[in-house]
């Protein structure tokens, strides 16, 4: 599904140029990754080229740069994670940082034991950089306020989950040559998804016209203030998108009901291959995981030719890593 040379520069052409013809920086600002909402546009770029190079090193043989000897990465996660969790693990060992690994259930948080007196007795070892995760919203700001060291955000609550949106902006750059002026739908369980707020922010800061749908009862208010358009119409988002992303139903998150049954919120809701008939011929599927099948997505269509759910995989340890080179810096790889 990758563009070829001749389809990638009519794709260009199309969404505007890449975003990397823009205005070009050098640094990110700070010492932390928060959220998108941080980020200028150029900043955004910067990280996409960066994962460009950093794509490279997993192709190779020996898949390890000097790059972040000696630096030291603790990945300090406080609810479940397998891709997000793992990809920086690995992003961290390619780049040759010592990484240690703390869960909260093997920590003394079960104790007991506060997120601030955690990490300041983390930051008594003296790490270089804090992977976080948390149920809370602003956990991560919380952190940087008190710690010396980075602070990157891998989710904290339905607020923001940067490198996801980040991740999935670099693959659909890779199949579309740029963002601008792609329509991209977003559907599922809007309310609770820190992943729609991080990509509602960077898609429209890059230019996409994005779309959001999903139940009433899962609809942020005021989401349209964010510079999008909402319906609660499927086939009305995915008509003549260029991307579409499918988001789970996050049950962990909710008190209540939001919808009557599963059965039905896929009739009205779930990506089925005739909804899929109705986007651009070379549309790609995302999905940031992990997949509800028969739910919000059809299996056929999870594992169809449209869908670039594992390439978001393989992209997000390019992403981070660029994320951590950035951030921690380095000699180049």
């Amino acid at each position: 599904m990758k563009a070829t040379s001749a389809t990638a520069t009519a794709a260009r052409s199309r969404a505007g140029g890449p975003p990397s013809d823009g205005p070009k920086t050098t640094r990110l600002r700070g010492k932390d990754l928060l959220g998108i909402s941080q980020l200028s546009p150029e900043e955004i770029v910067l990280i996409l080229d960066t994962a460009d190079a950093m794509k490279e090193i997993g192709a190779r043989p020996i898949k390890k740069v000097p790059t972040l000897r000696g630096k030291t990465v603790v990945n300090l996660f406080f609810e479940p994670s397998t891709r997000t969790r793992t990809s920086f693990e690995i992003a961290e060992k390619r780049l040759s940082a010592d990484t240690l690994n703390i869960a909260s259930a093997t920590s003394s948080v079960v104790k007991g034991e506060t997120l601030a007196d955690t990490a300041l007795n983390i930051m008594a070892m003296a790490p270089d950089l804090i992977v976080l995760r948390h149920a809370a919203s602003g956990a991560a700001d919380f952190l940087a306020r008190i710690c010396r060291a980075g602070i990157i955000n891998a989710g904290d609550g339905a607020h923001e989950h940067p490198t996801q949106a980040l991740l999935d902006a670099f693959t659909i750059r890779e199949h579309k040559g740029g963002l601008s002026r792609l329509k991209v739908a977003i559907v599922g369980d809007l309310l609770h998804s820190r992943v729609l707020r991080s990509n509602v922010q960077l898609l429209t800061k890059l230019g996409a016209d994005v779309w959001v749908c999903g139940p009433p009862t899962m609809m942020p208010p005021g989401i349209e203030r964010l510079g999008v358009t909402k319906t609660t119409s499927i086939d009305a988002a995915v008509e003549g998108a260029d991307v579409i992303m499918m988001l789970r139903i996050q049950l962990e998150r909710m008190e209540g009901a939001f919808f009557p049954s599963f059965r039905e919120y896929f009739a009205v809701f779930g990506l089925t291959p005739d909804r899929v008939a109705r986007a651009q011929p070379d549309v790609i599927i995302m999905h940031p995981g992990p997949m509800n099948r028969g739910v919000e997505i059809a299996s056929e269509v999870a594992d169809g030719p449209y869908s670039v759910i594992l390439e978001q995989v393989t992209n997000g340890v390019a992403v981070r890593m660029a994320v951590l080179y950035l951030l921690a810096g380095g000699i180049e790889a």
